[in-house]
């Protein structure tokens, strides 16, 4: 009852946003996630009828510093490389400026870009599970390794689905923290990640069921930052149990620990460390596990 369920998986992501318009855009027709709903000041986005991000106006925000704790990069995770390989081509048609890299992360292929108000998203594919290896101790090799994205769009384009049949989906979040023996203990030692990789005192990969990792943790940018300021970025991580007792379960945790939580019965919400806001509900359905996870190394994940 101190781990997370196997088949814990990450929800939607919120963004608090200053120019809507362009933010949309970028992850609809660049991205090519379908528009769900847009009213006035608050837009989401999913695919298959599935949400994955929610855009949310905030004109009366600062900008967030890059050296804040927050957030490094939201991951979509695709179904296969054909899949990947359109909303790739998709995002460097649209916004060719935004590419900032691309890495082999041997658990994974990555592409990251910063959308119009400078979020990271990261776009990736897993290999087989059975490709990675992992050790004794339940961890597994993550690296980074030089992807060649032009031979990667040569190989996988003329593949590419149509962008409703390519199965995405939130593979993992990645936040910037100011300390990372502290976000152990409390994503570890708490929450009940399990811990599936880290970069000495600099990153940490934590995961349920044996994922490489639903959530990453740096302090790359961040290194002693303190609790979050309200401002433009991350507005919020949500995280879905298999069943409400696995709800239950983290809430006694929670309250074992101390951590201040509100529960309306439906959604429990809770501060990590650096007050970024977390969600956690029980999953309306049963949610394929290959979606459950996200890359590693300087590992840029």
């Amino acid at each position: 009852m101190d781990r997370l369920a196997q088949n814990t998986a990450m929800g939607d992501v919120e963004l608090l946003v200053r120019d809507l318009d362009a933010v949309l855009a970028f992850y609809a027709e660049g991205v090519g996630l379908d528009v769900l709903r847009h009213d006035g000041p608050e837009a989401v986005l999913g695919r298959g009828g599935a949400q994955i991000m929610r855009l949310v106006q905030r004109s009366d925000l600062p900008e967030f510093r890059r050296g804040d704790a927050g957030l490094f990069h939201t991951a979509i995770l695709f179904g296969d490389e054909a899949g990947l390989a359109r909303a790739v081509a998709s995002v460097a048609r649209f916004a060719p400026r935004s590419f900032t890299g691309s890495a082999d992360h041997l658990v994974s292929q990555a592409f990251y870009f910063d959308d119009p108000e400078g979020n990271g998203l990261e776009l990736y594919v897993d290999r087989p599970r059975d490709q990675w290896r992992r050790h004794a101790d339940g961890t597994v090799d993550m690296a980074t390794i030089h992807l060649d994205p032009n031979a990667f769009l040569q190989t996988h384009l003329p593949q590419a689905p149509a962008p409703a049949e390519d199965g995405a989906g939130i593979g993992h979040v990645h936040l910037q923290v100011g300390d990372i023996a502290l976000a152990e203990q409390f994503y570890a030692g708490v929450l009940g990640f399990d811990v599936m990789n880290r970069y000495g005192s600099q990153a940490l990969f934590v995961a349920a069921g044996g994922y490489h990792h639903h959530i990453g943790m740096n302090t790359w940018n961040s290194q002693g930052a303190g609790p979050r300021a309200a401002s433009l970025g991350l507005g919020q991580v949500s995280i879905e149990l298999p069943t409400t007792d696995d709800v239950d379960a983290l809430v006694s945790r929670l309250r074992t620990a101390g951590v201040e939580m509100r529960h309306d019965g439906e959604t429990l919400r809770f501060d990590d460390p650096w007050k970024t806001l977390i969600e956690v509900r029980a999953a309306a359905r049963p949610r394929d596990h290959a979606h459950a996870g996200a890359t590693g190394g300087r590992l840029v994940t």
